[in-house]
């Protein structure tokens, strides 16, 4: 049986849509306009990482979510390769309390975040459902890491948080930690 090869999970390129970028919004405005971010494609001008391009593998198996911008992020990565889309790697919502405030995206991200975390999910998917989900994702890609290959997931800040724990129960390592920023990655290996 052939050594298993590597776990490799991207975060995304930067998207069009900026959340540093204002103006305020208030909970509405901002529900609006996490569903624009969600289908936003990556800016232009952007250039994968040398250091990543260099860890993708000519045999690896490449996945991503089914939003744009990471579809974009796996196919840059794929340099013409298959990549297999699944809803399962999609990002963990975002859906922002019913407040009177008026915040920037960026805030409203952390609010909401943590809102959803304490489980407020107004009508979108529960965090209990989302960890289901991501307990289940390792599994569309650990066989075909067992199997000698790499394997490459373009994905979401929060949801490959959400796949850590999980890849560590079944017995992989991180052992390279790129942080959380687009385009950053982590490696994780069999021990």
């Amino acid at each position: 049986m052939a050594s298993p090869g590597r776990i490799i999970v991207v975060r995304h390129g930067r998207p069009v849509l900026n959340r540093n970028e204002g103006p305020r919004l208030d909970w509405k405005a901002y529900r609006d306009w996490w569903s624009r971010y969600e289908q936003s494609p990556l800016a232009d001008g952007q250039k994968c990482p040398d250091a990543l391009i260099a860890e993708v593998r000519e045999d690896a198996v490449l996945f991503s979510s089914v939003r744009p911008r990471a579809m974009q992020t796996a196919d840059r990565l794929a340099r013409g390769r298959e990549v297999a889309r699944d809803e399962v790697f999609n990002e963990a919502p975002l859906p922002p309390p019913r407040w009177r405030a008026r915040y920037l995206p960026k805030t409203w991200n952390k609010i909401a975040r943590v809102a959803w975390m304490m489980g407020h999910h107004d009508g979108d998917e529960h965090v209990r459902d989302a960890k289901a989900r991501a307990s289940k994702a390792p599994d569309k890609r650990v066989d075909k890491a067992g199997e000698g290959r790499d394997v490459v997931l373009a994905a979401h800040g929060w949801f490959n948080r959400m796949l850590r724990p999980e890849l560590k129960k079944r017995g992989w390592t991180c052992v390279f930690d790129g942080g959380d920023k687009y385009w950053s990655y982590r490696i994780y290996q069999k021990r």
